[in-house]
């Protein structure tokens, strides 16, 4: 476990509720808070202010749930429009790596888990080379690689970014924790499950078959 990683997931404290009515959010408002998808860091980026809910008794800032939960819903539509094979989803963040996998095998996606190699978006000549349209990235700063090769190449790319991010990079911005091991597995299985609704056909008329829990990476 590295540092970052032990500094994403402090305390879950009773005042981080947003007064949020019942039956707004793909899920209970309890559910979005005991994951920690709404806690951030300590330092935030000029872009992601319009993000920000409050800052914390401790400096750290805190997420908008319901923002957090509409970017799910409109990612989701938005990478139903792709050709599943055509949507690359990546992370090096440890606690993303499980996510990313199962989330690219429920919708049919590609995942680059681990080290992107540099050049898989623009050198043919490697046996990794692909061609996708769409790029999910975990985090802009530790998958800096991709999201630079997906800009040179002109594909849209949709980032889970938190409050210290920059953004400049990322076509849509998907507001969460990108550092928490919970936090991750819920914004992907949210994600997995809202783009097979997003699609229509049998897989929306049955409830997703993963839980939470499966795409989180054990401790």
């Amino acid at each position: 476990m590295t540092p970052d990683e032990v500094e994403a997931e402090p305390p879950i404290r009773a005042d981080d509720g947003q007064d949020i009515e019942p039956g707004e959010l793909l899920l209970p408002e309890e559910t979005y808070l005991t994951s920690g998808v709404h806690i951030g860091t300590q330092q935030k980026s000029a872009s992601m202010r319009r993000f920000v809910y409050k800052i914390r008794y401790d400096g750290l800032y805190v997420l908008d749930i319901k923002e957090t939960d509409r970017r799910i819903r409109l990612a989701s539509q938005f990478l139903a429009r792709f050709p599943p094979e055509k949507i690359l989803a990546v992370s090096q963040r440890q606690y993303g790596q499980k996510p990313v996998r199962l989330f690219a095998k429920s919708i049919g996606a590609v995942s680059f888990s681990e080290r992107f190699v540099p050049g898989c978006l623009t050198n043919p000549a490697l046996t990794e080379y692909l061609e996708p349209k769409v790029l999910v990235v975990t985090d802009p700063a530790t998958d800096q690689q991709a999201l630079s090769e997906a800009v040179s190449i002109g594909i849209p790319v949709v980032g889970i970014c938190d409050v210290n991010n920059e953004t400049r990079n990322v076509d849509f911005v998907i507001p969460a924790n990108n550092k928490g091991r919970v936090a991750l597995a819920t914004v992907y299985w949210l994600l997995a499950r809202e783009i097979l609704k997003a699609r229509g056909g049998p897989a929306a008329e049955v409830p997703f078959p993963l839980t939470i829990e499966d795409f989180q990476v054990s401790l």
